[in-house]
């Protein structure tokens, strides 16, 4: 082989080594970002309306209450419980491992702290034996369904919107239940619409089970358009709900 056709494949190679060290490169950036700091998650279901909708894509900041085995990809046994561990505030917004099967990731809004006593009787949220304040807001229209929507305001002031149908249902009337240490109690605002702690296959959530708390929407779309739909896009997507943040 001629020395100029040598010095052109070397430096082919050597071209293409670099591009595959960069691509290795970026890919370790992008895992130890989305471990560390920032995952995103998307909303497949309405047990959070009216505060997050289906379609809705969210950033989670995982670093927000330390770090688990279930802030790693594929949640390696690494470690026990949490690492740099600040506990959740009472109004979070939070996503979570499910307990029962320490597999699928929920979004639900933190209720209950450890210790706490919480119940619903008549639709009501009652914690620690008080009834928490709820004042009535705009109905919710939802193609032929209509509910009731109530602005709540949980004790220490958070303030947030909740959804219900009636205040009949089988979860407006529950027994007291009491927070277990290093727990939370963790509800859907979609009230009656969300399996939640106050049922036993999800129950109250370990801290361990903690990914991150939820902070604001990126990008939402109603559904209207598949991917092909190139032409149908803008008006599927929600445009006054990106970049809104998560209260």
């Amino acid at each position: 082989m001629a020395i100029g056709g040598r010095q052109k494949e070397e430096g082919f190679w050597a071209s293409t080594w670099d591009t595959i060290k960069t691509l290795i490169y970026a890919v370790l950036i992008a895992m130890v970002f989305r471990t560390v700091l920032i995952e995103p998650f998307s909303i497949p279901s309405g047990s959070m309306k009216p505060t997050l909708l289906e379609g809705d894509y969210l950033f989670v900041t995982k670093y927000s209450y330390g770090y688990s085995r279930f802030s790693m990809p594929f949640s390696p046994p690494l470690w026990d419980g949490r690492i740099f561990y600040n506990a959740p505030t009472r109004g979070d917004v939070v996503v979570f491992r499910l307990p029962s099967d320490n597999k699928t990731d929920y979004i639900k809004r933190i209720i209950g702290l450890p210790g706490d006593r919480v119940q619903v009787i008549n639709g009501i949220l009652n914690v620690n034996g008080e009834a928490v304040r709820r004042a009535q807001g705009t109905a919710w229209i939802e193609g032929m369904q209509r509910h009731d929507q109530y602005v709540e305001t949980l004790p220490g002031g958070r303030r947030h919107s909740i959804l219900e149908r009636s205040d009949n249902e089988p979860s407006d009337n529950t027994r007291v239940y009491v927070v277990p240490p290093d727990h939370f109690f963790a509800m859907g605002d979609n009230r009656d619409n969300s399996q939640d702690s106050r049922f036993s296959d999800v129950g109250p959530v370990p801290a361990a089970n903690l990914i991150g708390r939820a902070e604001f929407v990126f990008f939402s779309h109603d559904g209207s358009a598949g991917w092909w739909q190139v032409w149908k896009w803008p008006g599927a997507i929600r445009w006054g709900r990106i970049f809104r943040s998560i209260d």
